[in-house]
């Protein structure tokens, strides 16, 4: 079910939440969190709105979108309810703001936060330059980013760093959540013999191949080079490297010297998939913190060559 409210008021839209739910039989027991999704009007919020409530068969959740429009005219909000199957296990409120109200989301959003559930701020898109500071960042327990949206991909790592406080994530770390577990699986695999470096191929301008590079530079202690190219990881061992690369069939292939060549089928991790394994814990990210860190230690193709 599907309810428009045009230029409402906030009282109205709550009103009408309860009405909805008694008149569709929808309930809200068993909401575990409340997910606030930040976007500016203009930017698509329906694919965030459908991640949301993908990830809702695991985190069932009141999920607020708030789309921010011009600043200029009159204050103006407009909502819309989805509750039962158009909501999946979780009930979504869309609030429009135009004007004034524009300035101040978080004052619009608070009536309709669940009492007693933590809160997840979530930026499908763009993010703001310190999360943790924004007036929709402080209502969240866990704020989550993407940097692969970033407008400047090669410089968004730093003011992620510059700027983070705990329980921030990003999507683009959640990404290569796959690759980091092949990673660690290899290393508890003969031969033990220690890494001496590392080097990370990947595309240019991807965050998430700069921050597994990180990752790998904390977790090793070993020089750490970044190159360009087709995705691959080599650790440099005395008796040859540990390769992990992806051949023609998408299969995630591991080379260890003296042994055969390891496959692993790697399946497409789309957004609810992503969104579903941020929510799953609350706590703070540290290995995240540490990655971001490690980024900055990790010596680029750039800076090899100049």
């Amino acid at each position: 079910m599907i309810v428009e409210l045009s230029d409402t008021t906030t009282n109205a839209v709550a009103k009408k939440i309860v009405e909805v739910r008694e008149s569709g039989g929808a309930i809200s027991l068993g909401r575990v969190l409340t997910l606030v999704v930040v976007a500016h009007r203009g930017e698509p919020t329906e694919g965030a709105i459908e991640a949301a409530i993908g990830a809702s068969s695991e985190h069932p959740s009141r999920v607020i979108v708030v789309a921010m429009g011009s600043r200029d005219g009159e204050s103006r909000l407009d909502a819309e309810i989805r509750v039962g199957g158009d909501a999946g296990a979780s009930e979504v409120v869309v609030l429009a703001l135009e004007g004034d109200l524009a300035n101040h989301p978080r004052s619009v959003v608070m009536p309709f936060l669940l009492p007693d559930t933590p809160v997840v701020t979530w930026w499908p898109g763009a993010a703001p330059e310190n999360p943790a500071t924004n007036s929709m960042g402080t209502l969240g327990r866990r704020r989550i980013l993407d940097a692969n949206k970033s407008t400047e991909p090669e410089t968004v790592l730093a003011r992620r760093l510059a700027t983070y406080a705990p329980g921030d994530s990003d999507l683009a770390w959640t990404q290569i959540t796959h690759w980091r577990a092949l990673l660690a699986s290899a290393m508890d695999r003969p031969p033990h013999t220690p890494v001496t470096a590392v080097e990370v191929t990947g595309p240019c301008q991807s965050p998430s191949v700069d921050l597994l590079a990180g990752w790998l530079r904390w977790a090793l202690k070993v020089p750490t080079k970044r190159r360009v190219g087709s995705f691959e990881v080599r650790l440099i061992r005395d008796e040859g490297p540990t390769v992990l690369a992806v051949d023609g069939n998408n299969n995630a292939v591991l080379t260890t010297p003296g042994k055969p060549d390891g496959r692993v089928a790697v399946s497409h991790r789309d957004l609810p998939m992503l969104l579903s394994e941020e929510l799953r814990r609350l706590d703070l990210d540290e290995i995240y913190a540490h990655a971001l860190r490690g980024v900055t230690e990790v010596e680029s193709e750039e800076k090899a060559s100049a």
